[in-house]
């Protein structure tokens, strides 16, 4: 049976909140969320790579469709898909359960450093001329959370 990227998220919960709050105690919040940032987005990075590397069709819409109902298993999220493109996928997520546990947790603030910051770096995994622009997240109190990936042009040579 495989666990659900959501369920997956809840167990690590369990060792990751109380630790990063020992760090932030210990660095100051500032400095332990940098250093979680960090370590949490190159691990991210590697695992985004190595999926996108096993894909042979590398049509961004395409991907990160497969990517977003991976997330949503478990009931984790509703949205809806905005555009979907070789080059492009924009969705609105309109309900997050990621977030509504971090809040039953009373630790938004810490679900959007272990979620949502980890957003940016699979994208970078995903590939390195796809940008991810997100102006808004449900787990920071807005009413949805805009993903808007775009493979960049590259110059003409």
């Amino acid at each position: 049976m495989t666990t659900s990227v959501i369920e997956q998220a809840k167990i690590q919960a369990q060792v990751l909140v109380p630790l990063v709050k020992a760090l932030q105690a210990e660095l100051g919040e500032a400095r332990a969320n940098a250093l979680v940032r960090k370590a949490l987005g190159e691990s991210y990075r590697r695992v985004a790579e190595q999926w996108a590397q096993s894909k042979e069709d590398k049509n961004i819409g395409q991907m990160m469709a497969s990517a977003f109902k991976t997330y949503a298993a478990g009931d984790a999220l509703d949205y809806q898909v905005r555009e979907q493109s070789e080059d492009a996928f924009a969705i609105d997520v309109t309900r997050c359960g990621y977030a509504e546990f971090y809040k039953e947790l009373g630790e938004p603030e810490l679900g959007f450093l272990l979620v949502c910051s980890a957003d940016f770096a699979v994208a970078e995994g995903v590939g390195s001329d796809v940008a991810l622009t997100r102006t808004k997240t449900i787990m920071q109190g807005a009413s949805h959370c805009d993903f808007r990936y775009r493979r960049q042009q590259r110059e003409q040579e």
